[in-house]
């Protein structure tokens, strides 16, 4: 699990095509469309199903309490069929919707000492894609090229780091830095949490994701909110946590003036301005599913067809919206059964899980409409799943100490 963490945040789509793995691109073995993290997860769950009571007792005990996976994994199933009997590449669906529920089901059966050292790997790998976003942003230099299958992106100013395009960074990025907010338990020292924050939030802007920013920025400016009303009705506050504060406060307003005067927002201001095009794609995106008639909407379009139709509307890139996406992928019948079974995973997933993680599943969602995310091949879903599952599980309540006998009135001393 610790190389599948690691392998997770480091080896993207792009790391992958770099060193010439047929991942995305036409050709190659069977064996290059698994991405190393499945192969890796599917290990520590073939090992955990090893245990004393055996695989099927394992399999038996590990959804007994978590009956609504069975849905999601019959919605996966029913969308299975559908793929090989339309003879389409099976392996998009393992990668981007069975690798995330494994993933959960392996977290969850681990104890707080293995964790640990996955926390830890989780922290190590987000950090070191901050830092490298922060030097391919200053620099002009991009470690891995930017690729959307065989094509090469070229005249992009986004950093990506390791993790393969600056939307999945952004998103991913925009999440730890909500869990860091939300979570204080993750980073107590308030002198070191502060920054660290501030150092990942600025990353943002590096990364280019208008999206992901103004969600962060939104969840952020109401947690200082209701941290404000707290105050005003009487909440006691550490005099040295309020000094800190209020010279973080200081402190990042004079870093944000000072930034912006050295003109370092102003390639993300542009992207504000001036989309170069995105809004116009998101609406021929809603156009696209005009093209096509009730049939070929129920079931799924034609690939060559709906690819056509694509290059003829400008989406070469991608249709960027989930749900859109799916419909011309699979039709609405299967995206309806695989929304259902979303449901019902975040349902699990949210259940849990600290309250924190209801500001990243709103962030999921709001990525996935307005991206083209998990209905491409690509392991977002199961990032975002690790992510909510190491940082933010739900604390489970200390037992109370059973009471003296005496209290509980089952003894009587005897007078002598």
């Amino acid at each position: 699990m610790l190389l599948a963490v690691t392998v997770t945040f480091t080896i993207s789509t792009a790391v992958l095509t770099n060193w010439k793995i047929h991942y995305v691109t036409a050709g190659g073995n069977f064996y290059e469309k698994i991405h190393p993290a499945t192969y890796f997860t599917f290990l520590a769950f073939a090992l955990l199903l090893l245990r004393s009571r055996g695989p099927i007792g394992e399999i038996e005990r590990m959804l007994s309490g978590a009956k609504l996976l069975l849905v999601y994994l019959a919605c996966w199933f029913f969308l299975l069929v559908q793929v090989i009997a339309l003879e389409r590449p099976f392996t998009v669906i393992i990668d981007t919707f069975l690798l995330p529920i494994v993933l959960c089901l392996v977290i969850w059966e681990l104890g707080p000492a293995h964790r640990r050292w996955l926390v830890g790997a989780l922290h190590f790998t987000v950090l070191v894609n901050v830092v490298l976003g922060y030097y391919e942003f200053l620099s002009g230099h991009r470690l891995i090229p930017l690729t959307l299958g065989d094509v090469v992106v070229t005249g992009e100013w986004r950093s990506a780091a390791l993790l393969g395009h600056p939307l999945t960074a952004s998103g991913l990025i925009a999440a730890y830095v909500m869990a860091l907010v939300l979570r204080p338990a993750l980073c107590p020292p308030l002198v070191l949490r502060l920054p660290l924050i501030a150092f990942c939030l600025m990353s943002l802007m590096a990364f280019g994701g208008r999206t992901s920013l103004v969600t962060a920025l939104a969840i952020i400016a109401l947690c200082a909110v209701a941290e404000a009303l707290r105050l005003l009705r009487g909440k006691r506050v550490p005099l040295p946590a309020a000094i800190i504060a209020i010279c973080a406060l200081f402190a990042a307003g004079a870093a944000i003036f000072a930034a912006f005067d050295l003109g370092i927002f102003d390639k993300m201001l542009l992207r504000f301005s001036s989309d170069k095009g995105s809004a116009l794609a998101r609406y021929a995106t809603f156009d696209l599913l005009s093209h096509f008639d009730w049939q070929e909407l129920l079931l799924g379009p034609n690939p060559v067809r709906a690819s056509a139709l694509q290059s003829q509307l400008g989406l070469n890139y991608g249709v960027e919206n989930f749900w859109v996406s799916s419909i011309v992928q699979f039709g609405v019948l299967h995206t309806a059964a695989l929304t259902i079974g979303l449901v019902c995973f975040f349902i699990e997933v949210i259940r849990r899980s600290d309250n924190a993680v209801w500001a990243i599943v709103l962030l999921i969602a709001v990525i996935a409409a307005s991206s083209v995310s998990f209905s491409s091949k690509n392991i977002q879903l199961a990032q975002f799943s690790i992510l909510i599952s190491l940082l933010l599980p739900r604390n489970q309540p200390r037992l109370a100490a059973p009471a003296p006998l005496a209290a509980r009135g089952s003894y009587r001393p005897i007078p002598v």
